[in-house]
Formats: C-alpha cells, structure tokens, sequence
C-alpha cells in the first residue's frame, strides 16, 4: 500500500520548511487539489469506517463487515497508485490517506475488544502507539514544523494488519473458516511489531529534529554573543 504523497519519511530543514530536493519536500509543494479521483476514493474509504462498526456491532454480520474491511484495502493501494498514475497527488490526499488507514485500526481493534475477538492487551499496545504519535505531532507543531512523511514501514504494517483483521474475524466464527486463526494471529503479530517498530522510527525522527533545531538555536545565540574580532 502506497500513500498518494508516494515517499517516505524525511527531516525538514528548518521549522515550517522542508529541504529542497528532499522527499520530506514533496507533502508541502504538493498542490492543493480536492475534487480528484484518489481524493474521493480516501473519502469513501472514511465513509466506509462508521458503515464497517454498525455492521460489526450492530447486526453482528461479520461477512459485510469483512467486504468493507477489504474493499478498504484495495481503495487504500489503489489512491496512491492512481495518484501516480493521473499525476493526481495533492496535499489533501498527502493526509487523508493515513488518516483513514488510522481509523479503520483504531476503530476495528475497539470492535474486536467489545467482540472479543483479540485481548485488550492487543488493542493497548497498538491504540497506544497512536497516542504516543498524537503528541509527536503537537510536538511537531510546536516547534513549526509540518507533519513528516508516512514511513514505508508503517504502510507495510498497515497494509498487513488490514488483511489480519478479516481473517481474525472470519475465524472468530468458527465452522469452516477455523483454520485460518493460525494464519490470522501471525500476521497481526507480524504487522502489529511492524506497526510499533515504525511508530518508534517516527518518535526518533521527531526527537532528532527538535533536538537539532535546539542545538542550532543554541549555538546560532552563543555566535551572537560572542565579540567580533
């Protein structure tokens, strides 16, 4: 699965900027396009989150639930590669696309807890995650900087989780679908160490640049104090 920015993390050169030249350049000199086709299929795919609980909490039809689980997928691999394709990457798209694949995570490991379908400790870790980035970005903001670019890591353990989900579901029902638990478990293991891993390259990433920024602020003051020879 591929963002419509298309590139992977990259450190701003200075708070409000980013290096030209750079991929971090790409989300802020992308143009400010709406109404695009990978646009519309990012709003679908939100439009699809409140659909995919009521089907999952509601009526409990599992089957539905699993068709908007992956049709989420395939819009979320097909944006991006649209975007490319069309020459349709805007900024809007830049942020609508992490934002739904966060929603259908957040949203589906609640319903799985309430359904109990996966341990709370499950939902704990990953849901935390989320937290712990919420404050990078106002950490982030705070310094001037704009958010950095989704890392291809995260969208790989994205991309993982959201074909776990399904097949935890279809084997939390049991019959003829039981054999798939093995299967599903390993890889909401696998893309759930994934999801972790590059949420803890995020929180480097920030570190690093706020740090950077302060100790260039820090040295840029004691060049001014210092007498001129």
């Amino acid at each position: 699965m591929t963002s419509s920015q298309g590139s992977s993390a990259a450190v701003p050169a200075s708070p409000g900027r980013t290096a030209p030249g750079t991929p971090g350049a790409d989300r802020n000199e992308l143009p400010d396009r709406v109404w695009t086709l990978p646009n519309v299929l990012s709003v679908l795919r939100l439009l699809g989150v409140p659909l995919f609980l009521y089907l999952l909490l509601g009526p409990e039809a599992d089957g539905w639930a699993v068709v908007v689980l992956m049709v989420s997928g395939v819009t979320d691999w097909a944006d991006g590669k649209l975007a490319r394709l069309l020459g349709q990457s805007s900024r809007l798209g830049a942020l609508l696309d992490p934002a739904a694949d966060r929603l259908y995570i957040v949203s589906t490991l609640v319903a799985f807890v309430l359904r109990d379908v996966v341990p709370l400790w499950v939902v704990a870790v990953l849901v935390g995650r989320e937290v712990v980035l919420g404050v990078m970005l106002l950490v982030l903001r705070r310094s001037g900087y704009p958010p950095l670019q989704v890392h291809y890591l995260g969208k790989a353990a994205t991309f993982i989780l959201l074909y776990a989900f399904p097949l935890l579901l279809l084997a939390d029902g049991g019959g003829a679908w039981a054999w798939v638990q093995p299967v599903a478990w390993a890889l909401t293991i696998w893309g759930g160490v994934l999801y972790v891993l590059a949420g803890v390259l995020y929180v480097v990433q920030v570190l690093g640049l706020v740090r950077a920024e302060r100790d260039a602020t820090r040295d840029a003051a004691g060049a001014e104090a210092r007498p001129a020879p």
